[in-house]
């Protein structure tokens, strides 16, 4: 009489997985909606109860020890159809459909609000020391008459008569198995397992509604244009109450018609007259931090830089501030009287100076500083 290892064609130390494999293959092979017959029926019928038996660690412990399984010796099994009692009807669905057949429970409508993006512009001044904005939110709030229930106010979902709350409805269809039952989202209920008979008019039983809503934001010192804020749940309100999701703030900042930000220093330029470079003086700067008072040399060359030192930008991440480099460019007068002509005239003659001369400048000078600075790029 052959075992049930004879009948799969396995050996008896065969593990689970060759035993799956084995019976796969002869299902397909053997199956009477492919091979019809009453041969190939019977023959199938003793390969899935031979896969039944094996299948379970229990029932072939048994099998192995006494040569029958719960007293029964048929090598057909009792249940009706194809298939043996306890048959595992995932495993031949997988065969033909590869996936198992496991049905969930009914979906929530409450899901979790999208993220927001919003472009914030500040001054240059906000972004050295930072600011609180007011900004104004245009996004999906939740619904202040039903507040996220989706129902007008005294009413409740229902339970779905369709498919009894369970939000899935199983339809019989024909395979090579025969009958086989298969479960599908409600239609009625989308799946919810309950419906809203009685909808909230203002939302229309989404649960959220479109609003514009002011804001107050902390801008830190030292952010940068493309700098993100990240506000948690600020964002879109949720479906059905569900959580809202964040705003992102994405700061731009303003030019500034003073000063230029080059990472967390500041540069301006400041113009001084011809005759104060010369003599020297001391001219006012407005800055961020008020007046400063800018201390110009004797003999001041245009290009040349004053360093205010922490009076830059602040650093976003660390502690202290950026310097305030101020480049002085000294200006040579374009429209002289008669009286100031002659003037500078007698000054070129007591210096030594003449129209038609030249110097040239070599290491050291103004085209000797540009090629060290830019030599390299």
């Amino acid at each position: 009489m052959s075992t049930h290892y004879d009948v799969l064609g396995v050996s008896r130390d065969a593990t689970s997985e060759e035993i799956k494999k084995a019976y796969r293959k002869l299902a397909r092979k053997l199956h009477p909606d492919v091979n019809p017959g009453e041969d190939v029926s019977d023959k199938f019928k003793q390969v899935s109860h031979a896969y039944e038996v094996l299948s379970d660690p229990q029932k072939r412990r048994v099998y192995d020890t006494t040569g029958n399984e719960n007293g029964t010796d048929n090598g057909f099994g009792g249940g009706g159809g194809y298939a043996g009692p306890g048959f595992a009807f995932q495993d031949i669905f997988e065969t033909f459909f590869g996936g198992g057949g496991g049905q969930a429970g009914p979906a929530s409508r409450v899901r979790r609000g999208q993220d927001a993006l919003i472009n914030v512009r500040i001054d240059l001044k906000d972004a050295v020391f930072g600011a609180n904005k007011k900004i104004e939110v245009d996004t999906a709030v939740v619904c202040p008459t039903c507040d996220g229930s989706c129902c007008r106010p005294g009413t409740s979902p229902v339970t779905c008569d369709i498919c009894g709350g369970s939000g899935q409805v199983q339809r019989t269809v024909r395979s090579i198995l025969g009958q086989v039952v298969t479960a599908a989202p409600c239609g009625s209920c989308q799946g919810f397992g309950t419906v809203i008979p009685d909808p909230c008019n203002e939302c229309h039983g989404e649960g959220r509604i479109r609003s514009r809503r002011s804001l107050t934001i902390k801008v830190p010192a030292g952010v940068a244009t493309g700098t993100r804020i990240q506000l948690g749940g600020q964002g879109e309100a949720g479906v059905a109450g569900g959580p809202a999701g964040d705003l992102y703030v994405e700061i731009r900042v303003n030019n500034d018609p003073t000063f230029v930000r080059e990472g967390d220093d500041l540069h301006a330029t400041l113009s001084v007259p011809m005759t104060a470079a010369a003599l020297g003086t001391d001219l006012k700067l407005e800055t961020f931090d008020g007046e400063q008072e800018i201390a110009v040399k004797p003999g001041t060359q245009s290009g040349e830089v004053v360093t205010l030192k922490a009076m830059g930008v602040t650093h976003l991440r660390g502690y202290g501030r950026g310097d305030l480099k101020v480049h002085l460019q000294v200006e040579t007068p374009t429209k002289l009287d008669p009286a100031q002509e002659d003037l500078l005239r007698q000054l070129a003659g007591l210096r030594g100076e003449h129209s038609s001369e030249g110097k040239l400048v070599t290491s050291g000078g103004m085209f000797a500083k540009l090629r060290d600075r830019f030599g390299n790029l």
